[in-house]
Order: structure tokens, then C-alpha cells, then sequence
């Protein structure tokens, strides 16, 4: 959508908001490790794909937002109790605008395991969140993204909510060193297809 000009008047926003547009979101939101003075702790990643409809048609200036915990699996967040140490150089949260071809890019750090006492001993797999808004609130998209290759994938409730086996495999990025950045990060590829058979689906907790 078009930024809406509202004068300078911050509650004026209210009135039209939330409205999401080129002028809102910089460069700089998509890059979670500069997001503070200093370098967040753990392995840097770059997370690219494409945002496409079911006719593989590219989704154009579509929000996407993540959110993730840090490298020693714990969110900022005052309800997340893990006690592993949060990291005053990493918020966990990003945004950033598709381009013309419905790519997107992030910079962040993988996010570590952590426990949730769903079961025995159970650790959730790391995992990025993924929100699209389409063009309204109800098209809105939440799911989650996995990396190759985690031994607690075949443990996970959550990713296994999801019962169509293709569809799961779906949910898992592919590492794709074209995307790595020299000295820098390594780089995982993750397209979201909104609607049709090869659909992304939502997190099985929110669609619940």
C-alpha cells in the first residue's frame, strides 16, 4: 500500500494505519545484525527466496516480517523463562518489501534450539517465523521456516502438525551457497508460494 500523508500529526496515523510502504521500511530493517552498536553472537545467515502465487506469478511490494530467537535459542521477549542469555546486540525481528520479481532478502544469525516442555525432553528445531499481510489482515500469512539437515525435525510436534509429507519438506529451506556471502554468511533459500496445491502453509499453532 502507499504511505498516506497525515501531516506530521502522530495520532493522525491511528486514522489510516497501519499502512505499510516503501517509505516506512529501509534497508536497514532486513538486516538483523545491524540492528544495535554492536555484532549479535552466532553463525550469520543470509535467508532469500521469492514470494509467488500458484501460477508462479511474483508477488510484488508484499511486507514480509520474521521474527526469531537468538543463537542460544532465546527470544527477547519478558514471557520467553529458557535461561539461556539473551544477547543485547540482537532483537530477533526484521521486515523488508518484495521486488519487482517478489524476491526478498534477510541478514541474521541462525537461531538456536531451545526448550518448551511440550513432551520429554523436547526442543523445538531452530526455526525463523515468517509473516505476509497480502493486501488485507485476513490474507494474512504466519508460518515457519526450518533449516536442512536439523536432527529435531523428525521430533517436532509443530512441523509435524503439518501431515502431508511434501508439504512438510516445503517448510524447510534449501542451503545454497550462491546465496553465502564471502567471509560473511551462508546462505539458505526459501520461496513462499501463497495459494494453490504446492501452497505454503500457515504454522500449525496460529491456524489452529
Amino acid at each position: 500500500m502507499a504511505p498516506t500523508a497525515v501531516g506530521g500529526d502522530p495520532e493522525a496515523v491511528e486514522l489510516y494505519g497501519p499502512v505499510f510502504g516503501v517509505t516506512e521500511v529501509t534497508a536497514l530493517d532486513a538486516d538483523l545484525t545491524r540492528q544495535h552498536a554492536g555484532e549479535p553472537h552466532g553463525e550469520r545467515i543470509t535467508v532469500s527466496g521469492r514470494v509467488v502465487d500458484r501460477a508462479g506469478r511474483p508477488v510484488r511490494h508484499q511486507l514480509v516480517e520474521i521474527w526469531q530467537a537468538n543463537a542460544s535459542g532465546r527470544y527477547a521477549h519478558r514471557r520467553d523463562q529458557h535461561s539461556a542469555p539473551l544477547d543485547p546486540h540482537f532483537t530477533g525481528a526484521g521486515r523488508c518489501l518484495t521486488d519487482a520479481e517478489g524476491r526478498y532478502a534477510f541478514t541474521t544469525v541462525k537461531p538456536g534450539a531451545y526448550p518448551w516442555g511440550n513432551h520429554e525432553n523436547a526442543w523445538r528445531p531452530a526455526h525463523l517465523h515468517f509473516s505476509l499481510f497480502g493486501t488485507a489482515f485476513t490474507q494474512r500469512l504466519v508460518t515457519q521456516m526450518y533449516f536442512p539437515g536439523d536432527p529435531l525435525l523428525a521430533y517436532d510436534p509443530i512441523l509435524h502438525a503439518v501431515t502431508d509429507q511434501a508439504a512438510r519438506d516445503r517448510l524447510v529451506a534449501a542451503y545454497d551457497p550462491q546465496l553465502s556471502v564471502q567471509d560473511w554468511s551462508l546462505g539458505y533459500r526459501w520461496d513462499i508460494v501463497l495459494d494453490g496445491p504446492a501452497a505454503t502453509l500457515p504454522d500449525p499453532e496460529v491456524a489452529a
